[in-house]
Order: structure tokens, then sequence, then C-alpha cells
């Protein structure tokens, strides 16, 4: 029995499903839709919207059969799918796109907009800005919910009442928590048997990966030297810096120490040893203890050192991280970079050939705009201008060049069409806006470009399914991800089938190779490939919101938080 009538509260406001076209609700109804769709409202059949509900929306479409609450609060532009509700209190402001099928519990609130906070003004004298709420279809939103603008959130899935969900959730995905997080995937509970729990095998893998770390490390250590592969596997290698900073990177992200064996003190001395004053480039050279008292020779004819190009650039990566994961910086910072006028660095970057050699050109700009992230955060008391040398030149040059069409730098080429610019899109953008925490200059066309390339059947071979190829394409896609919903989608089932090989490439004791698939030495486990499909797999991960199970985070040159933030301008009124 319905004892609130008589006080003006109706049981069909609180209780939508139980609303009838055809009963006498029905003409109040017509009158109610006619009020919205008077205000430009689309609305399907079998809509209900309690009269007591506040909606003000710019724009809002409601689908077949959809109901909203009373004292629901709809504002902003919304569009919300058939077979919805929207219970009573909740709150749905801002830019939102909805699904068929989305069940909001009440005093829920999907908030797709938020407030500035410039701190030259109040706040409530600031301006809002919105990234959008995007929601498939077939979704449950427990009551007292909250989801943060910017989320994407799959279909299928269902999240816990008061979870705060503040980065996208994939299809399927169960998610609890503040913030939420995804706790199993749906189709593990289905009849048909249960699908693999993938949050499980994350977890598998990181403790496998724990529990052998040291094995790992101990199997790549020769004759007082750290090297990429055992001799015995494939072949010896010269003596080289870069195995040592994979060692301390692998030992940082699975064990929270240094390599077993070694100090902090005495690794940062072994790597910063060559370093040259002048140039703050780093050699190739050997870091044993005999080819230090030696001199560190390297190669027998060693390469010029260039800030751009060859193993001294890339050093400025490999080893600038390597000893702030231990605890330092390097001794030096890198004259060769600071002193580069911006002329000279958009001289360079014209110069090179972004066709053919866009992988090259894109690890030349990693390298410049690193060497200035590391002169900007360990010698911006010292320097001049703070350490920034030519870094707005670079990034001011980078902006411009940008093609809108593909979102990328460079061109396609016969064949692989889109490698080397997608492979040179990772490096450049991993060094100057990713780790800076800029936005992309085109993200959409960027994606569309990448997954193009992703399907590219020679990435499927033995020899193209390597740590490279992958990486190139997935942190592309999560750095794009910060910024568009666009094709997420696709991206995701690109990534869980990478991430399901990614995750039976581990061998026991040795770790995994650079080509898990390929033959020859990059099929041989060694450190470059253990460190780099560790990070690999965390991206992937990540992309598709579990990366908490695996129990690790990286830290060093693949870290996804940003190395540097530059200060914004800040006027005055």
């Amino acid at each position: 029995m319905d004892h609130s009538a008589a006080q003006g509260v109706r049981r069909v406001d609180f209780l939508p499903w139980e609303y009838d076209p055809t009963s006498a609700e029905g003409a109040a109804q017509a009158a109610r839709r006619r009020e919205l769709t008077d205000a430009g409202a689309v609305l399907g059949d079998g809509v209900f919207v309690a009269p007591n509900a506040a909606v003000y929306c710019d724009r809002l479409a409601l689908g077949d059969r959809t109901y909203v609450a009373a004292l629901a609060y709809l504002s902003g532009d919304l569009t919300i799918g058939a077979d919805c509700s929207v219970n009573p209190f909740a709150v749905v402001r801002g830019e939102i796109r909805m699904g068929d099928g989305v069940r909001i519990g009440a005093h829920t609130s999907i908030l797709g907009f938020n407030h500035q906070m410039a701190n030259d003004r109040p706040v409530f004298q600031q301006d809002t800005w919105s990234k959008g709420i995007t929601i498939g279809d077939d979704v449950w939103i427990g009551s007292n919910a909250t989801i943060l603008d910017g989320v994407t959130v799959g279909d299928h899935v269902v999240i816990a009442a008061a979870a705060v969900v503040t980065k996208d959730v994939p299809d399927w995905a169960v998610v609890a928590g503040n913030p939420a997080r995804v706790l199993r995937d749906r189709r593990a509970d289905t009849k048909g048997g249960p699908a693999p729990d993938l949050g499980a095998r994350l977890a598998a893998f990181g403790d496998r990966a724990r529990a052998q770390a040291a094995d790992v490390l101990a199997r790549c250590f020769e004759d007082g030297r750290f090297v990429d592969r055992p001799s015995a596997a494939a072949g010896p290698l010269a003596p080289a810096v870069r195995p040592w900073a994979d060692a301390v990177e692998i030992a940082d992200l699975l064990l929270g120490t240094p390599p077993p064996g070694f100090d902090a003190a005495d690794l940062v001395r072994r790597l910063t040893a060559r370093q040259d004053p002048a140039t703050g480039l780093i050699p190739e050279g050997d870091l044993s203890d005999a080819g230090l008292a030696a001199g560190g020779a390297g190669p027998d004819t060693p390469e010029p050192l260039s800030p751009t190009d060859g193993d001294a650039a890339y050093h400025v990566l490999s080893v600038g991280y390597a000893v702030r994961l231990l605890g330092a910086r390097l001794p030096h910072p890198v004259r060769a970079v600071h002193a580069l006028g911006d002329r000279d660095v958009v001289g360079a970057l014209e110069a090179r050939d972004w066709g053919a050699q866009a992988w090259g050109s894109g690890a030349a700009v990693d390298s410049l705009a690193t060497a200035c992230a590391l002169n900007v955060a360990d010698f911006g008391d010292e320097l001049p201008d703070g350490g920034v040398g030519p870094l707005y030149g670079l990034l001011g040059w980078l902006t411009a060049k940008a093609d809108p069409a593909t979102g990328l730098w460079g061109a396609p080429r016969p064949a692989p069409r889109w490698l080397q610019a997608v492979n040179g899109f990772y490096r450049l953008t991993r060094g100057s806006y990713a780790q800076f925490g800029l936005p992309l200059p085109y993200p959409e066309a960027a994606v569309d470009t990448v997954l193009e390339h992703a399907a590219d059947p020679v990435l499927a071979t033995p020899d193209g399914w390597t740590a490279c190829n992958v990486l190139d394409i997935v942190h592309p896609l999560w750095l794009a991800a910060k910024q568009t919903a666009h094709r997420r989608a696709e991206g995701e089932a690109w990534a869980r089938e990478q991430l399901d090989r990614a995750l039976e490439t581990w061998s026991d004791g040795a770790g995994i190779a650079f080509a898990p698939r390929g033959d020859g030495p990059d099929g041989v486990p060694g450190l470059q490939g253990t460190e780099m499909w560790l990070s690999i797999v965390w991206y992937l991960a990540d992309y598709l919101g579990v990366a908490d199970s695996l129990g690790y985070r990286p830290r060093g040159v693949h870290a996804p938080e940003p190395l540097v933030r530059l200060a914004p301008v800040v006027g005055t009124r």
C-alpha cells in the first residue's frame, strides 16, 4: 500500500521501474516529455522522467525505456542509451556518453567535468573544464559510487558501491575501493568454464619474476662485469655500459635494492666513472674492476661523442636513470646539450631524414630531452636558466612539426609501412611529452596510426614480435589514453592479446629474451629483454586497468610518471 501519496510523494517517482505508459500516469508523463522536448531533449519510447528530478541539460538524449527517478540531478551534455536507469539522488553532470543497459545506483555521482585550480584566484571564481566520461553497455554502478572526469568504463562492468573510479575500467571487470581497482574478470563466473583470472596471472608472473630476479642477474655476470646475455648461450659480447644499467633497473623493480652483491655507492662509482666533465656524455666502456683500472677502455675504435646519436647519447638515459634509482645523480650536467641554442637544435632536427630514419630521429630527440630533464632535475640550481637549455626550442619545433593527419613525426615506408615512424614516435614522445607531463599534439590521429601499425602482419612473426616493437605500440596507446578514449576498445583488444603472449615468455632462472620467439642471439634471455618486457607487461596491464596485481611499478627509464614538470606561467590580476 502507498501511504505517501497524500503527502505529494509518489511511489512511481522513487520506483520508476514500475511505470506503465498505458496507466493513468501516462498522461502526466506525456506532459513531462513535452516540457523536456520543447527544451531540445531527444527522448525514446517508454522513457520516464520523474517530475521532481532536476534536469537542466544543454543537450539530453535518453534511449527507449530509460528512466530518471526522483531527485536525480542531470546537467550538461548527456547521451544515455536504452534500458538505463538513473536512481533517486544520483548526480550525472558534464559531458557523459553511456551505452545501453547502464544501471546507476542511488546517491551515485558521475562527474564529467572538473574545476580548474590556478593559484591566482579563489576556487569559487575558477572556470571548469571537461574531458568527458564514456560508459559502455551493460554496466552496473552501485550506490554511492563516484566516477571522475576523463574515465572510460568498458562493457559488462560492475562498479561496487562506494567505489571511487579515477582511471579507465576494462571490459568485464569488477572494481571496488577508493581508488577503485580491478578485483576480477566477470567471465570467470560464467558456466562455459572459468576464463583465466587476469589479476591472478599477473600476480603469479610478478611473484615468479621476483623470486628469480637474483638468479637472472647472477646468470648475466661474467668476468667481473654484467653482460646482456651469457657468452655460453649467445657468444661473447664486448664490454658495455648498458647491461650495468639494466641490472640496476631489474633489481630496483623486482627487489627494491641494488643488484645482490653490490652496494649503491659502488655501482654509482662504476656507472659514472667515465662521464666526460666537459660534455657530460658517457662513452662505451668496461665497468669491471679490471676495466676501470685500465681506464675503462671501450671498443677498439671508440665512436665520437655525440649528444644525439650512438651509445654515449643512449647512456644519458640508461645511466642517468640508473644512478637516480641508486639515490644519486650524475656528477656533471650534460653540458653538450645545455650549451646548444634553440637554432642549433632546430637546425639539427631539420637536417635529419624523418622518412627513412624516423626511429633514429626520435631517439635523438629522446636523448636531447632527457639531458634537459636531468639538467633541470639535478642541476637546476647550478646551471644558468635552471638547466632548461634548448628545451623550449625543442618542444616548440616538435609541436609545430607534428603531422595533424597522422599525429606522428615521420612518414610511412614501403614495408613495414609504419615501423620506423611509430618506433620513432615512442622514443620521441617518451623523452619529451611523457617525461615532462605534456599533452600530445594530436592524440586521436596518433591512435589511428599506431593501431594501423599494430595490425601489420610483420609484427606477428617471430622476428617482428620483439620488445621494441611491442613497447613502441603500447606506450603511445597508454600515453594517448590520458587525453582521449578514441578507439579504446580496439586498443584494449590488442593489449589483452599481447599480454596473454607476454605472460608466457618468462624462462625460469633466465628472464625474457628481447625476441622471445626469435632465433639467434636476440632469442636468448638476457638483461635488456628482461628489463624491457617487465615494463611492457606493466604498461599493457595498466592500459587494461589491472597493473596493481603485478606488485611492481617501473621507476627508471620506463617510469610512468614525468621526471620533471615545467612550472606554468602564473599571471597577475
